[in-house]
């Protein structure tokens, strides 16, 4: 069973930056292609970023390209997402999903919010 836990979302100006991190316990990371979606109110959960095993490729969403940098340290079972520039279309709870041969998983979500 893999499990997922998010942390470091948070309050943060319009403007400025957020590096939420997801540890994965339970299984062998480097194995798991990686993702990061947010969820806002009223909207449907939507894909922001995602990064294959070794962290070679990566891929976003177009509303977060330039701006939000996915990345993973596989000895530390860890993947981040660094966020700039956020703006007041960005906030949402913030899901790390783990795609895997087993099935996915995912994280209980972190909650970033953006004040202007």
């Amino acid at each position: 069973q893999v499990q997922l836990v998010e942390s470091g979302g948070g309050l943060v100006q319009a403007g400025g930056s957020l590096r939420p991190s997801c540890a994965a316990s339970g299984g062998t990371f480097d194995r798991y292609v990686m993702g990061w979606f947010r969820q806002a109110p009223g909207k449907e959960r939507e894909f922001v970023a995602s990064i294959s095993r070794s962290g070679g490729k990566t891929s976003y969403a177009d509303s977060v390209k330039g701006r939000f940098t996915i990345s993973r340290d596989n000895a530390k079972n860890t993947v981040y997402l660094q966020m700039n520039s956020l703006n007041p279309e960005d906030p949402a709870v913030y899901y790390c999903k783990a795609l895997t041969m087993r099935g996915t998983y995912w994280g209980q979500g972190t909650q970033v919010t953006v004040s202007s």
